[in-house]
Parts: structure tokens; C-alpha cells; sequence
């Protein structure tokens, strides 16, 4: 068979494979290591043994585990429900403010444990109780609670950042530094949506009433915030800050913040065995599955690049699209999007990303610019029925007055709000290069 056959085969039983319910990680390694071996034998092995120990030793990997026990331990600190309490005081006053402080404490949690699940769960349990006494419309608290919890997968300490430089060959310094500006972008893009929509419609979220506000005193109240809302945001700055400022590669830093998170949460008194023993048992379970995707990944398109396949998608891309660099971006992200709809990101970014990236590349691009583009259009993926991971994660933490058709009308405007994301950092490419441009003097 020609390799425009035997790409489009393997690519068509991948689908077949994950839609049938198999584990992505062993479709990808099957299809691999059996089209390896129907191919050229024997003679196949060594290709994939290459390519998984060649990504299994790099170093950006390590940092992974380490970013993820951070997460745990930021989420066991209790840091959270404070800040939450506290910023809801503040902008409880506010329509739409308990959902505009629902979507601030996702943007910091985001920074400090980039583990969507933990942050969902999290924000379920602090922010949707509150809505939903206050009277918000349920669509609307799930829409705020199911976009706030996905921005950890884009805003740096990112694990979708490390998996991308692993796959792409791409600095994850780089890549950190160009994604502050698209998360905070879409994290304020929230909030505006959220402030004119209950401005124009105070039924979907009224604000706290004048007797619980009435209730605080000012300067304990003041005291409470500033201990919260420090703590978190000098770990953030000194994790990214060590690492944008060149004191710390990305490995140096993990460890750095997740001890600060461990001594974060023993100062607030929230440290024993049972917490150490669930965090490292958490970042173990979230680890192995994904370098267990990894291994798979890399057989699976260690095969289909031997077998020319990226040439094989460059060629049908360019004669689809006439040549036009736009028009094949516009098709590669047409592609995410609805592979988005159908595999995990994890399973995305192994498979699509090392094929993507070299013709990115060739028609021009730049590199880092189009790892955030790939990245924000996969923002879309975890609130897109039908393989929605936050809709997933909110079902399980959720009340039962809280349908899943709730959950599934509400996060629509979110989408729209992604898409216009990634439509301003296509329009608008400085906002991702600014950042890294400085760092690197350029």
C-alpha cells in the first residue's frame, strides 16, 4: 500500500479504536507496534524503542509529577476556601459577583495547580453552593464553574504546556511565558461576559444581601484577604518568576513550589500522613497515566512518520487549501476541534503535535505562536460535548438540583468565548510573543 494508504488506515482505525472504549494509550501503542511489524518486521521495533526512550529521558518530563504534587498540596492548604470567603465578601455587592469571584479564584488556582479535575472539584465545592443559594441561574454557575477550572490547563504551571514542548521540541520556558497573556485574556474575558449579562439581568445573579454584607468589620475583614491572597501569589511569583528570569530551569522550580506548597499548607496547620499519602498518591495516578500515553504516542507516530505520513497531510493540506498559509491553519484548527470533540487533549497533543508543528513551521509560523493557538483551541475540547472532561468532573462534585442539561446549556457562551480568544491571538499574534520576546532580548 502507497503511505497516503496506510496513514489514512492508521488514522482511521485510531478512531475506531478509542470509540470503541479502548484505553487511548494502548490503541496508539497497538496501532503502532502491530503496523510496525506487518510493515517491516522485526526491523520495527528499534524505531519505537528509539522514540520512546528519546522522549522518556528528557528532562521537561520531570518536572510534570512535580508540578502535580504542588497542585495537590495547594489544594489541601485550604488556602482556597479562605480566599473565596474573603473575595466574596468583597465583590459579593456586585450582580454577577459571586461569579466574578468564582472566576478570580479559578485564575489563581489555575497558577498553583494546573490539575483541572482538582480545580473543578474544588470550585464546586467553595463557589457553586453560594451561587446557587443566592438564586443564580444554574446554566450560568455551571458555565462560570466549568470554564474557570479549565484555565489551570493553559495558564502556567501548565501540564499541557510540558506535554507540548515534549512533543514539539519547543522551550517550555517559551511556551510558559506565551501563555500568561491568552490565559489572562480568556480569564477576563469571562468576567466581562458574566458582569454585563447579570448587569442586563439581575435575575441570573444577584448579589449578596445588605444584611450578610452589613455584617463585617473592615479591618479584620482586610487583614483576612491579605493573608489569603499573599501566600498563593508569592508562590506563583516565584515559581514562574525563577523560571522566566533564568534563576531556575523548569525542573528547579517545580520542586521549589512544591515544597513551598507543602510549607504553605503545614503553616496553615492541614499537613499530616493522610495528606501526604493522598497528594502522592493523586500525582502518582495522574502521572503514570500520562506517560503512559507518552510511550504509547510515540509509537504510534514514530510509525507514521517513517511511513511519510506528515508528508502525506502536508501535501493534502496545501492541495486543499491552494497553497495558502491561512487557509491550512484555518484547517488545522478545524481538526482540533473536532478531534477535540472525540479524544482526550492528552491524546491530541501526542498524536497531532509532532505532524503539526514541522508543517506550522514550513508555511512560516512561528513556532511558539502556534503552540498557544493549538493550546486555546484545545481549551474548547474540555467544555465540548460529548467528551467534555469539566462537564465530567462538575457531574460528580455537583448537587443533584444541578442536571446535566444545565450543565451542557451553560457552558455555550464559555465556547464563544474561547473561540474569540483564539481568534484575537490569530488576529493579534504580539500578545503571545511579547512575553517571550523580552525574556529572550529580542
Amino acid at each position: 500500500m502507497s503511505p497516503s494508504v496506510l496513514t489514512a488506515v492508521m488514522f482511521v482505525l485510531l478512531l475506531v479504536g478509542i470509540g470503541s472504549g479502548m484505553p487511548v494509550a494502548s490503541v496508539l501503542a497497538g496501532l503502532g507496534l502491530f503496523t510496525g511489524l506487518a510493515i517491516w518486521g522485526m526491523r520495527s521495533i528499534p524505531i519505537m524503542v528509539s522514540a520512546v526512550f528519546g522522549t522518556m529521558t528528557s528532562d521537561v518530563l520531570i518536572a510534570l509529577p512535580l508540578f502535580v504534587f504542588m497542585g495537590c498540596m495547594m489544594e489541601a492548604s485550604g488556602v482556597a476556601d479562605r480566599l473565596f470567603m474573603n473575595l466574596r465578601v468583597l465583590l459579593g455587592s456586585m450582580r454577577g459577583g459571586l461569579g466574578i469571584v468564582a472566576i478570580v479564584l479559578a485564575t489563581v488556582l489555575a497558577a498553583t495547580t494546573g490539575i483541572i479535575g482538582a480545580s473543578i472539584v474544588m470550585m464546586a465545592a467553595l463557589a457553586l453552593p453560594s451561587m446557587l443559594k443566592a438564586g443564580y441561574n444554574k446554566p450560568l454557575a455551571a458555565g462560570i464553574i466549568c470554564a474557570g477550572g479549565s484555565l489551570g490547563i493553559l495558564i502556567p504551571p501548565s501540564n499541557m504546556l510540558i506535554i507540548y514542548a515534549l512533543s514539539a521540541g519547543v522551550s517550555v520556558v517559551s511556551l510558559f511565558a506565551a501563555a500568561v497573556v491568552p490565559g489572562l485574556l480568556l480569564s477576563t474575558f469571562y468576567i466581562i461576559y458574566v458582569a454585563i449579562r447579570c448587569h442586563l439581568h439581575p435575575e441570573l445573579g444577584p448579589p449578596l444581601p445588605a444584611e450578610e454584607r452589613g455584617k463585617i468589620k473592615l479591618m479584620p475583614f482586610m487583614l483576612d484577604l491579605l493573608t489569603s491572597l499573599v501566600p498563593p501569589v508569592l508562590l506563583i511569583v516565584a515559581v514562574l518568576g525563577s523560571i522566566f528570569f533564568g534563576i531556575a530551569a523548569p525542573v528547579e522550580a517545580s520542586a521549589a513550589g512544591a515544597f513551598g506548597a507543602t510549607l504553605l499548607a503545614a503553616f496553615n496547620k492541614r499537613v499530616n500522613f493522610d495528606v501526604l499519602k493522598k497528594a502522592a498518591q493523586h500525582t502518582l495516578q495522574i502521572s503514570s497515566t500520562i506517560l503512559w500515553l507518552v510511550a504509547g504516542a510515540s509509537m504510534f507516530t514514530s510509525i507514521v512518520l517513517v511511513l511519510g505520513g506528515g508528508r502525506v497531510i502536508y501535501d493534502a493540506m496545501m492541495s486543499i487549501a491552494g497553497g495558502s498559509p491561512m487557509v491550512v491553519l484555518a484547517i488545522m484548527m478545524l481538526i482540533l476541534f473536532v478531534l477535540g470533540k472525540l479524544i482526550c487533549w492528552v491524546g491530541i497533543l501526542l498524536i497531532v503535535v509532532p505532524i503539526f508543528t514541522p508543517l506550522a513551521i514550513s508555511l512560516g509560523f512561528d513556532p511558539v505562536w502556534f503552540a498557544l493557538l493549538v493550546c486555546v483551541n484545545l481549551q474548547m475540547s474540555l467544555l465540548t460535548p460529548p467528551f467534555a472532561y469539566s462537564i465530567f468532573y462538575l457531574k460528580q462534585a455537583a448537587p443533584p438540583e444541578l442536571t446535566l442539561f444545565d450543565m451542557y446549556k451553560g457552558v455555550w457562551p464559555f465556547i464563544a468565548l474561547q473561540a474569540l480568544g483564539l481568534l484575537t491571538i490569530i488576529i493579534f499574534p504580539n500578545l503571545v510573543l511579547w512575553l517571550p520576546n523580552l525574556l529572550h532580548g529580542r
